[in-house]
């Protein structure tokens, strides 16, 4: 499975989605767009692609110099739709829609204090720069959280 996870802090959380994974390649938001529409374009067809992150209904945002950046957008519709997408960021399950994607994709998700402000979130603030709503559950890493059926 390709996991593109750009670097940032505020999800860091999320690798517990694939840590542990067998056959797991990272992307962490070093490549530029250009290569990992190379890399989609090549990947085997049917294999799953998990996105994670931060993004809008425009798509996966990595951060640069401080600032966000759309990384995995429209022009990379082709290539995703050939694959089971897992998409966890803001909106997802709307850039889903538009591109006709197939998969899993989440609706609002908070995983920071301003995100978890605007839309009046209860949290419980930990002192530094994140907030905490609920915890993960403990992956054994025993479990799958794929089916070999998926993609396959």
């Amino acid at each position: 499975m390709l996991v593109i996870h750009p670097a940032d802090t505020s999800t860091d959380f999320l690798q517990a989605l694939y840590d542990g994974q067998e056959g797991i390649r990272l992307l962490r938001g070093n490549e530029s767009r250009n290569q990992v529409n190379d890399i989609l374009f090549h990947l085997p067809s049917r294999e799953p692609v998990m996105l994670l992150g931060h993004g809008s209904d425009a798509g996966l945002f990595r951060k640069q110099d401080g600032a966000y950046s759309l990384y995995i957008g429209r022009s990379m519709a082709y290539c995703l739709r050939k694959h089971p997408v897992i998409g966890i960021w803001c909106h997802a399950y709307l850039f889903a829609e538009q591109l006709r994607l197939h998969g899993l994709f989440s609706g609002m998700i908070v995983s920071e204090m301003d995100e978890a402000m605007e839309y009046a979130m209860k949290t419980s603030w930990n002192g530094r720069t994140s907030c905490s709503l609920r915890t993960l559950p403990a992956f054994s890493g025993r479990e799958s959280l794929f089916p070999r059926s998926l993609g396959r």
